[in-house]
């Protein structure tokens, strides 16, 4: 396979992945008259911004279990960027499939959901700086030495949800595919020695390893293409845009953004 297809293919994958992850489908379409973009007076004014985001998306956006709070990786960079626009945050939650119906109708300001940028989103939505970068990534146990490259997954063994694009370019690789329910299950197998690799999206690896640690298995090896997420507003909102990149800028200078990231995967995913 070249490496123009195999970039090609990554960068959909690690799209594709997010919004599996999000509960999967197509963005909702909303079937009524859209409400016009929302200026850094009017938020201001109101004092207030008002997030969309779906609350049961660990760890980007879900309940403490005990307390029951919202939190999350999300949940905590829109809650900073507020801070610096000097307005509360007021988080609204919704099924990923009504997300983008809630933004264009105005039940909320301002998506925070793990929301790739794509083409096809940027030609009816706006999107801040982003704020969470990832490759795809192969995932072997730690003694493999064979696997280096997706080249080397051409006739290897690779564990796979079959309803993820993440089965596309391991298959397009070349790897035999076993179909397994997630990435727990591909751990296991990998672990048992009944495949030679996973392929799946590095926030999914690095999530796992903040909490388990698992010294038996690594990263091989890394797609060039990168997946970007970013806060997504309607249409027209240019001047709360520009004044939320403004506040991302001074959260990344700060060392706000590379903290909140580290507490939830373990290294800086925002640059």
């Amino acid at each position: 396979m070249t490496t123009r297809l195999l970039s090609t293919l990554a960068i959909s994958a690690a799209a594709a992945l997010t919004l599996a992850s999000c509960g999967g489908g197509e963005d909702a379409q909303n079937d009524g008259e859209s409400a016009s973009g929302l200026s850094l007076e009017e938020v201001q004014e109101a004092g207030v911004l008002t997030v969309g985001t779906e609350g049961t998306y660990r760890p980007f956006s879900y309940h403490e279990d005990g307390s029951g709070e919202l939190t999350g990786f999300d949940v905590e960079i829109a809650s900073a960027v507020g801070e610096e626009l000097g307005v509360d945050v007021e988080f609204e939650e919704t099924q990923w499939d009504a997300m983008f119906t809630g933004l264009e109708s105005a039940r909320f300001d301002v998506i925070a959901n793990q929301v790739s940028i794509t083409d096809d989103r940027e030609e009816s939505y706006q999107f801040s700086e982003p704020y969470t970068v990832s490759n795809g990534v192969i995932v072997t146990l730690e003694e493999n030495e064979d696997i280096t490259s997706f080249e080397d997954l051409d006739g290897a063994t690779t564990a796979q949800s079959l309803t993820s694009n993440w089965y596309e370019l391991a298959t397009e690789s070349g790897a035999d595919v076993e179909a397994v329910e997630g990435w727990a299950q591909s751990v296991t197998l990998l672990e048992q020695g009944r495949v030679d690799a996973t392929v799946n999206d590095k926030l999914t690896y690095l999530d796992y390893q903040a909490t388990e640690n698992n010294e038996n298995i690594k990263i091989a090896a890394e797609t060039e293409d990168q997946s970007f997420s970013a806060l997504t507003f309607r249409q027209g909102s240019d001047s709360l845009v520009e004044a939320v990149d403004e506040a991302m800028a001074t959260l990344a200078e700060d060392g706000t953004l590379a903290e909140i990231s580290e507490k939830y995967f373990g290294e800086d995913v925002t640059q």
